[in-house]
């Protein structure tokens, strides 16, 4: 059973959805606020979040960025705000999909089975170990303590999520910095080493955040 994690501080339009998701054979879990939102998917990992943009407590596209720190579930929005800024902020925060309120339940319904479609499994657990560290991905915290800077765990957080998979500069360039940095190979450098610093207990022989010349980095499991 796919289960849904709705994020909405609107009861009305949580009271719907639940119903008619329930009624389609989805499991519905609900958040008033971003914090709940990330306390659920972390502990209940959901397979797919509809997410509206204004909470009381922190902006939705803080919830996208708390997400996308450890997992790829997909994200539809669902939002009142109807101004392409505040779509193309979404969408690169890490969003799949965006529906303006008010919204026809069935065309919501449509997006849900378009993207889960889309699924890939991926393994759950937001923690993993590099050398002597334990990375809690979902937490955005490291033990023994070490801090990381938002775009380190970014670079990070794309690297642990494909254990073992070559991940092109490009790629990591375009989706850490954006499009235009596609070409800034030195970022990747300073960050790499940076990481390594931080997380490797041989900084000048990784043995967790490798380089592959040329190509890109890959992430080696213990």
């Amino acid at each position: 059973m796919t289960r849904i994690l709705v994020v909405d501080d609107e009861p009305q339009i949580v009271r719907a959805l639940r119903i008619n998701l329930k009624a389609r054979g989805y499991e519905v879990d609900a958040a008033p606020d971003g914090t709940t939102a990330l306390h659920l998917a972390a502990h209940h990992h959901p397979d797919l979040v509809v997410l509206d943009l204004g909470l009381p407590d922190m902006e939705g596209t803080e919830v996208i960025g708390g997400l996308r720190g450890w997992t790829t579930v997909p994200i539809i929005v669902l939002s009142g705000r109807a101004d392409s800024t505040d779509k193309v902020a979404a969408l690169d925060a890490g969003a799949d999909d965006y529906v303006t309120k008010p919204f026809g339940i069935d065309e919501l319904l449509a997006r849900i089975r378009a993207v889960t479609r889309r699924i890939q499994p991926v393994d759950a657990s937001p923690t993993v170990t590099i050398g002597a560290h334990t990375v809690d991905l979902a937490e955005r915290s490291i033990t023994p303590d070490v801090r990381l800077t938002p775009t380190e765990w970014q670079l990070l957080e794309h690297l642990v999520r494909h254990p073992g998979k070559l991940i092109t500069q490009r790629e990591l360039l375009h989706d850490v910095w954006g499009p235009q940095y596609q070409t800034e190979t030195n970022y990747l450098r300073q960050y790499m080493a940076r990481l390594r610093r931080k997380l490797e207990t041989d900084p000048a022989h990784p043995q967790h955040l490798i380089t592959e010349p040329g190509m890109g980095y890959r992430f080696r499991p213990h």
